[in-house]
């Protein structure tokens, strides 16, 4: 049986609104992927989450663990004794927010990733931290995983500053960080980090010069735009290598918390590939996932939340996206 590895972060979120409201408690990070993983898996495909976790939170992330469906083996959710990643987010508006970090889970190495990743069929990896693989990590990927590996920057791109808040810095080595993936997935701000290109295509290209063969760029509210190189399993049959998705609103106003979006976005669009859509078709799927994510705080109850609409995009069967 087929599987798929992911590998991230269990975050302990603490969400502040900009209306000043009660702040939301609840399991982040790679929480929002396993989330939607839980509601559009593949049929036929195991799920290999590759997590550490803090001693401190073993137990509860263990309690979130068991309500995700699909998972064939814990064996790769290690316990490390450095406290575990909680994270503070505190938004402006609807859409820019501050971040500040506390703990201190280590990344992977790479006899630990050889170890954990090595025997998946597929690989997403999403830098919730921003160090969950160094360089010689993932370059040990690009020599030695045969599958698709898909990247959510995310993270990669920010550091830590004082009293833990994220905050931008340039890549170092970003030809070779960008070229270790297969499918590359960005959002505004991260990719006017990574490229100083004009304009979104040009900023996508520019990516792309690197070596993946897709590079994929979300936009919020706006929906996402692609880029594909040229003869590549992803290119689409009529040759078309580029292309942009609106998203379809279904968040009433005023109600949005963008807080995962990123995460469902990246693993929902990545499952509808591996199961044989078309780009454009696994984009579109990607934003009404990430769209009904924006309409939910946290990720208790998510899962079901995104079974419901995966049931009103015609997938009778919320185990069969292809």
């Amino acid at each position: 049986m087929p599987s798929l590895g992911v590998l991230g972060t269990l975050v302990w979120d603490t969400i502040h609104g900009p209306d000043g409201g009660e702040p939301v408690e609840d399991w982040g990070g790679i929480a929002y992927s396993l989330a939607a993983w839980d509601a559009i898996a593949l049929p036929g495909w195991d799920l290999v989450p590759m997590v550490k976790v803090g001693a401190d939170l073993r137990e509860s992330a263990d309690r979130f663990l068991a309500t995700v469906g699909g998972i064939s083996s814990l064996d790769h959710v290690l316990t490390v004794p450095e406290a575990n990643n909680r994270v503070g987010l505190f938004y402006h508006d609807r859409s820019r927010r501050c971040e500040r970090l506390t703990g201190g889970v280590p990344g992977w190495s790479p006899a630990e990733l050889e170890r954990a990743a090595l025997s998946c069929d597929a690989l997403y990896v999403n830098f919730i931290s921003g160090w969950e693989l160094d360089l010689e990590s993932a370059e040990l990927l690009k020599r030695r995983f045969e599958g698709p590996a898909w990247c959510d920057v995310h993270s990669l791109i920010l550091g830590v500053g004082d009293e833990g808040m994220r905050q931008p810095r340039p890549l170092d080595d970003r030809a070779a960080w960008i070229g270790a993936f297969d499918l590359v997935q960005v959002n505004e701000d991260e990719i006017g980090v990574l490229s100083r290109a004009v304009g979104s295509r040009d900023r996508m290209r520019d990516l792309l010069s690197e070596g993946p063969e897709a590079v994929f760029l979300t936009l919020g509210s706006a929906g996402a735009e692609w880029m594909t190189r040229p003869g590549t399993r992803w290119t689409e049959e009529n040759g078309a290598a580029a292309g942009a998705v609106q998203v379809e609103t279904i968040a009433p106003p005023g109600s949005t918390d963008p807080t995962g979006c990123g995460d469902v976005w990246g693993i929902s669009c990545f499952a509808s590939l591996l199961a044989g859509a078309g780009v454009p078709e696994a984009v579109r799927r990607a934003n009404r996932l990430a769209a009904a994510t924006a309409a939910w705080h946290g990720t208790a109850g998510l899962a079901e939340r995104l079974k419901g609409i995966a049931r009103e995009m015609g997938l009778e069967d919320v185990n069969e996206i292809a």
